[in-house]
């Protein structure tokens, strides 16, 4: 362990807020620097990265680096120490079907945490950490999208929202990941510093002002369907915007017919699958209008359509409006007061 580091951190002057990062075997790296690094940015002046009004401590049950997903590895700087000396503890999760996410010492840290009453945070799929260990029980849950039937599948009694960003239900916060993480963490830094330590954060990192947690996980299909092998067929439509799956290769995927597809998607929504792919993919294209520079050609192009002049034609039959239109109504809003 680096006990440097934390010698270092605790010699501050009272942090409003103090953080605990627990990780994950095999963790998303970009949503841990994601977190630590607003709470970096809000902790002290301009750029200096001291940490004066937010500390934080990457702890683990034993010395030695922590793989991440992407290769990776972060070496901790803590031990298991007292859960008080956090205002959060954040699990910060990974890969979901590789191996055991966590060891046991880790696990019980988690029960001590609650006991002492201190909020746990779980980011990515830290939420499946928290179930498996029983501390989700009768509380709302936020996951991806793109994670929300697996969760589903592993805890059908959980109440499960794959809609929003995050949920602050109190000592439970749960977090989808992605840039949803950086929202999170400035929704904690107005609650124990201000706004504008948050609004510094967010801008530094060259993001958007932070969103609220009810706002929607971008490209998420709402669900349309109880049956699982319709809400996988949507699942494959998200994952392959860009370079559109036939529905023949869907149905491959999913091990039925063609024409059972066909049929189970007439019963759940009164449309084809054809029709609800080019929805996604619309609704995917309109969000890039709305938030990037990109221009139409590009856009048609990332979402999947042959041309400029057919992603035009679709987009106004679906939406009323050409995609141009959309476009400079975005930018009207966006522009300065004078």
């Amino acid at each position: 362990m680096n006990e440097t580091v934390r010698v270092r951190i605790n010699a501050s002057n009272s942090p409003n807020l103090r953080v605990g990062f627990l990780l994950a075997d095999g963790f998303t790296l970009s949503a841990m620097s994601l977190f630590i690094d607003a709470l970096r940015l809000a902790a002290d002046e301009g750029d200096r990265s001291r940490p004066i009004r937010c500390e934080w401590q990457i702890l683990s049950s034993r010395p030695g680096p922590i793989r991440s997903s992407a290769g990776l590895s972060i070496e901790p700087t803590a031990a298991l120490i007292d859960p008080k000396a956090f205002d959060y503890l954040v699990i910060v999760g990974g890969l979901l079907h590789n191996r055991a996410q966590m060891d046991k010492p880790s696990l019980l840290y988690l029960e001590r945490c609650a006991e002492a009453g201190v909020p746990l945070v779980g980011v990515c799929t830290g939420s499946f950490i928290l179930a498996r260990a029983g501390l989700m029980e009768g509380r709302r849950c936020c996951v991806s999208w793109f994670h929300c039937d697996d969760f589903a599948a592993e805890f059908p009694d959980h109440d499960v929202d794959a809609d929003r960003l995050f949920i602050d239900d109190g000592d439970r916060i749960t977090c989808a990941g992605g840039g949803g993480v950086a929202d999170l963490a400035a929704h904690l830094i107005r609650r124990h510093l201000d706004t504008t330590a948050a609004q510094k954060s967010m801008h530094i990192l060259q993001l958007r002002s932070d969103r609220p947690g009810t706002d929607a996980q971008p490209h998420a299909m709402p669900a349309i369907s109880d049956d699982s092998r319709v809400r996988r067929a949507v699942l494959l439509m998200e994952q392959s915007v860009s370079r559109p799956m036939t529905v023949d290769a869907i149905a491959l995927r999913l091990k039925i017919s063609s024409r059972q597809l066909e049929r189970l998607f007439r019963d759940a929504v009164g449309m084809s699958p054809a029709t609800i792919y080019r929805q996604i993919r619309l609704r995917h294209a309109r969000q890039l209008l709305l938030l990037t520079e990109k221009s139409v050609t590009d856009i048609a192009v990332e979402t999947g359509f042959c041309d400029a002049a057919h992603f035009a034609r679709q987009f106004r039959a679906h939406f009323g409006e050409p995609p141009r239109r959309v476009r400079s109504s975005q930018a009207a809003v966006s522009a300065p007061l004078e």
